[in-house]
């Protein structure tokens, strides 16, 4: 039995009251670790250490932060075998997926923002005639909190750290529960890349203890969480009338519209992917598949025939393309939405039972599945299902589409295929989304703000926005004769 630690203040230490949670491994159904469920004591004793480390760390010049921000993610490309074998493990996904994106994503995280620190810059206004000139500084906002989710694991915990401390400050942050060895092994990472003690502080544990004693922390200036809407509107709840500083990536609900005129082989294949990969379980999939009537027959049937030829199988196979889902709990909420599809009026075109995989007959895996629905209203298109679901309407002009499109609670991407530049400039204008991607699905640039509009989230990371949110701006305004 594995049990990992808390990593504070450069070491690794049990939890103050000895509480361990189980940790499952989803691709056989058993648990094979345990994982501390860290109290408000092990929390208080994370921020001291990040509070005692502040002083120096947001001092240090950009260019010693640089380079331990990039001897990280070198060690993170050196280890990638081992990274990426433990997230598979963790999460249950295809270990290829890990080892193409993950594990690499959570690299570059470090290095955009080991680049990014060295050319963020602040204005200066001259005001002529008043003999005055005013600038801004901004400077790292002291100990942040940091709240990552399952789906990807270290690639989302490296997305917030990683800015958090380019920019200055010390950090107290909790990986998923669910998935935490890898977030185990970045404390071993940053301890040989030389990051100085406590400016990096893991703690695990379950939401309502871990997570509520970060939110709530009296002296923790900012809190960045990506996870589930009502988680969001819990912390925005406790956090707001402390004025801490929040950005908050929530849930998805994305639509993939499909116009006649776009470039069909293109679009079945990224299609599929954008549907599927990672079991459905990231939160931009285009859950909602809309297709213009004129090639609505003929999309249903060359999709439903790639998406047969998906494999379900062992994470640990190269030729696995859907592996297994998360954990039990989330199987069986999935599962729950497609046996209510019929009430709700839905059709099963593929997929929705569970699979038996062969030596791994416990693991949580599930058919990837294909429902024909008739009304945007349904829960099948109004509830996030995350998981390897999708729907299919279809759609006889623009408006209609764009109503479709528009008419749920999120916001967070859309995925829209055409080669008509008016109705992409007017679609990309009036989509209630944070993001749209233009007859391509999940192509980032690091440098752009990521986030979601409505109740997909408030805020945006990526780029200088994350700086940004990680520093506290102040003007300077000096008078000379």
């Amino acid at each position: 039995m594995n049990k990992i630690q808390n990593y504070i203040n450069g070491k690794f230490e049990n939890p103050i009251h000895g509480v361990y949670i189980d940790n499952y491994n989803p691709s056989i159904g058993e648990i094979y670790g345990q994982i501390p469920n860290s109290s408000k004591e092990d929390v208080e004793k994370a921020y001291q250490a990040a509070a005692d480390a502040f002083p120096a760390w947001s001092n240090t010049t950009l260019d010693e932060r640089s380079k331990i921000l990039s001897k990280i993610a070198n060690l993170i490309i050196e280890k990638i075998d081992v990274l990426a074998a433990a997230e598979s493990k963790d999460n249950g996904k295809p270990i290829s997926l890990a080892k193409a994106v993950d594990i690499p994503r959570a690299a570059s995280n470090f290095q955009f923002f080991a680049n990014a620190i060295t050319q963020f810059s602040s204005e200066a206004h001259e005001s002529v005639g008043l003999n005055a000139v005013n600038f801004t500084l901004r400077q790292p906002l002291g100990v942040v909190g940091c709240i990552s989710p399952w789906n990807l694991p270290l690639y989302l915990f490296t997305w917030k750290i990683a800015p958090a401390i380019a920019s200055g400050n010390c950090v107290v942050a909790k990986p998923s529960e669910i998935t935490p060895i890898t977030a185990y092994f970045l404390g071993e990472i940053c301890n040989e890349a030389g990051l100085p003690k406590g400016v990096l502080n893991i703690v695990h544990g379950l939401g309502t203890t871990t997570g509520q004693a970060i939110v709530e922390h009296p002296n923790i200036k900012a809190i960045s969480f990506t996870g589930g809407t009502k988680t969001g509107a819990h912390i925005a709840k406790v956090a707001a009338p402390m004025f801490k500083k929040l950005s908050l990536e929530l849930g998805g609900k994305n639509p993939n519209i499909i116009f006649a005129d776009c470039d069909y082989d293109d679009m079945l294949q990224t299609t599929v992917r954008s549907s599927f990969a990672n079991q459905g379980q990231i939160c931009l999939c285009g859950s909602r598949i809309l297709v213009e009537e004129t090639i609505y027959e003929k999309f249903k049937e060359d999709f439903i025939k790639k998406v047969s030829e998906l494999k379900v199988g062992n994470p640990s196979e190269n030729t696995t393309d859907i592996g297994a889902l998360v954990s039990k709990q989330h199987l069986e909420k999935v599962k729950s939405y497609i046996d209510i599809s019929e009430n709700e009026g839905g059709k099963i075109l593929f997929g929705g039972n569970k699979v038996v995989v062969s030596g791994n007959e416990n693991g949580y895996y599930l058919q990837p599945t294909i429902i024909e629905v008739q009304d945007n209203n349904c829960r099948l298109n109004q509830e996030e299902i995350f998981g390897p679901v999708v729907t299919l309407m279809s759609f006889k002009t623009d408006e209609e589409a764009l109503t479709l499109a528009n008419g749920v609670k999120y916001g967070l991407s859309t995925t829209l295929w055409t080669n008509n530049l008016n109705r992409t400039m007017q679609f990309s204008k009036q989509l209630q989304t944070g993001i749209v991607w233009v007859n391509t699905w999940m192509l980032r640039d690091l440098r752009t703000p990521f986030g979601g509009a409505k109740e997909s989230g408030v805020g945006r990371e990526g780029g200088f926005e994350a700086l940004r949110f990680f520093t506290e701006p102040k003007n300077v305004c000096i008078k000379y004769d």
